[in-house]
């Protein structure tokens, strides 16, 4: 019973070949004006205007799925689009970081070594924290007693000086900046070589000064101040800070050539933008000019 099924389907299967490829062939063969063409045409003529009718009520459902078949591709490029653009940021950030890092490294190395300070035995740290106040008068690092600082170290960064330690725990120190009026630094001007000492007067942080220079030096603006160094030969009197660190710039200068003359500085750097700094840990031959 399942064979005859069998062979009268494969029958069956094999008549409609052989009339499909006996009509394609009268099909082609004929004219334009033949009997299978005239139906061919009739049929079209005939399901044109259902097919048409379909289409226009169908429109709406499928532009609707293509809507939310749109909507979900987009939202899922869209996405795409965003979490490249995240990890493209934080490429360009982390690159810009590393930047400025770099720079602020490469600039401490080039004055350690142009200024002799290699042999100070100077420790890389970074800002932590900063005084709550407007002026920044200290600032905290993340170096301490355990990495061989101690009070008094003086402190650079790429730019010049910028403070001294003035408390040390183990893995952290505070930093006492320059634009605090408590600090004063034995100073010189590096052309001229007039010596006094730079220390904040009572106008804040803005207000640095060179005091205690001769009326006979004259002190033009735009004139380099640098750390004096040790000028006593007495034992017990070294300075804290070796000769020759950068401090600032003459801004102007208040009655020159008088005992009354006013001395302004700018400090080469911006202690509001302290990030890696260096403390000196060990004097150089006394810290002697």
């Amino acid at each position: 019973m399942y064979d005859r099924t069998i062979r009268r389907r494969r029958l069956t299967l094999a008549a409609l070949l052989a009339c499909s490829l006996l009509l394609l062939t009268v099909f082609f063969g004929e004219s334009n004006g033949g009997a299978l063409h005239n139906v061919q045409r009739g049929v079209f003529s005939v399901f044109a205007p259902i097919q048409e009718g379909a289409s226009t009520v169908l429109k709406p459902a499928r532009d609707l799925f293509g809507w939310f078949g749109d909507t979900i591709d987009a939202k899922s490029r869209l996405s795409e689009l965003e979490s490249s653009n995240e990890k493209l940021r934080a490429r360009a950030i982390a690159g810009s970081e590393a930047l400025r890092v770099n720079a602020q490294l490469q600039g401490l190395l080039n004055l350690d070594n142009a200024g002799g300070l290699a042999a100070a035995k100077p420790v890389t740290a970074r800002v932590i924290g900063r005084s709550p106040t407007v002026w920044y008068s200290t600032v905290t690092i993340n170096q301490g007693g355990d990495d061989g600082i101690k009070t008094g170290n003086p402190v650079i960064n790429s730019d010049g000086l910028i403070g001294q330690v003035s408390t040390v725990s183990g893995q952290a120190s505070i930093v006492t900046l320059i634009s605090d009026g408590e600090l004063a630094v034995p100073a010189r001007v590096s052309a001229g070589g007039a010596q006094g000492v730079a220390q904040t007067g009572a106008g804040g942080a803005d207000d640095l000064r060179l005091k205690f220079i001769a009326r006979r030096y004259r002190v033009e603006p735009g004139a380099a101040v640098v750390t004096a160094g040790t000028l006593s030969t007495t034992p017990g009197l070294e300075s804290l800070y070796p000769p020759g660190i950068p401090i600032g710039a003459v801004t102007k200068v208040v009655d020159p050539g008088t005992d009354a003359q006013k001395i302004y500085l700018r400090t080469y750097a911006d202690l509001q933008k302290l990030e890696i700094v260096q403390v000196l840990t060990a004097p150089i031959n006394g810290n002697r000019r």
